[in-house]
């Protein structure tokens, strides 16, 4: 095993859910209960990324590593970035980003991204998706969907219903009113994400590609920058993060019924 570490983004600001790397999850902020899933995935270490003194704060009193970071990065994976320089990380180390509105992640798959890249060297970025077996889910633009070629790389990553199946779908009335057969490729991207510190830097000090702006992606900017992205298939969908307050009360509901 190559050992990777984990960083975790958790901002203060959220437009839809304010202070919600704080909200209660079974009696611990939620941006703890993310990182103790972490901690189970084998990570050599873990790292909680924020702009906020009292995330801060609550991270160390639960033991937890926390780096205080700029207010203005534009996205969670800048602020991974100014946590690689901050700690002098090799341009060869990896780091997993794990969302810090996920405290059901699974640490198996947090493990099994934080791997892919040891068993491809070639490859500088890994991600995860997961098959898609609903109709109404691939015509979902909030639904991410990405295409991949043996062995597992990413070839595009779209809100649209991609792969598109001409011959069974003239329209796209005509997805949602069609079972999706076993064989349709069709995959949902899972946020989760390992990088090699050398083309995070890269990726950061690069602009939005065309692409990304027009799909408001900015996974697509790898492909402008000419790097493969690794795809991990899990068989098994994760729970979904905190965006909003009903999000909220779904993930407490969950915590309270796996104890």
């Amino acid at each position: 095993m190559t050992p990777y570490w984990v960083v975790i983004p958790a901002r203060r600001a959220s437009t839809r859910l304010p202070n919600k790397a704080l909200a209660d999850i079974g009696g611990k902020p939620m941006v703890v209960r993310v990182a103790e899933r972490a901690q189970r995935s084998g990570a050599a270490r873990i790292i909680v990324a924020t702009d906020c003194n009292e995330i801060q704060a609550v991270c160390q009193q639960a033991g937890i590593e926390a780096v205080m970071t700029a207010s203005n990065h534009p996205s969670g994976t800048d602020r991974i970035a100014e946590v690689a320089t901050q700690l002098k990380a090799a341009s060869t180390q990896l780091i997993v980003n794990v969302q810090g509105d996920e405290p059901l992640i699974n640490p198996e798959l947090i493990h099994d991204v934080g791997q892919a890249l040891t068993q491809a060297p070639e490859h500088h970025v890994a991600t995860a998706a997961t098959p898609i077996h609903d109709a109404h889910e691939l015509t979902n633009p909030n639904v991410v969907k990405v295409v991949c070629e043996p062995p597992h790389e990413a070839r595009y990553f779209s809100r649209a219903p991609i792969p598109w199946c001409r011959d069974q779908w003239p329209s796209l009335s005509d997805i949602t009113r069609s079972e999706l057969h076993g064989a349709l490729p069709a995959l949902r991207h899972i946020g989760l994400y390992a990088y090699r510190v050398g083309a995070l830097r890269q990726f950061v000090a690069s602009s939005p590609s065309t692409l990304e702006r027009i799909e408001q992606l900015e996974q697509l900017r790898w492909f402008a920058l000419h790097h493969t992205v690794q795809v991990v298939i899990t068989a098994q969908a994760p729970h979904a993060g905190v965006d909003t307050q009903e999000d909220l009360l779904r993930v407490r509901a969950l915590w309270d019924n796996q104890k």
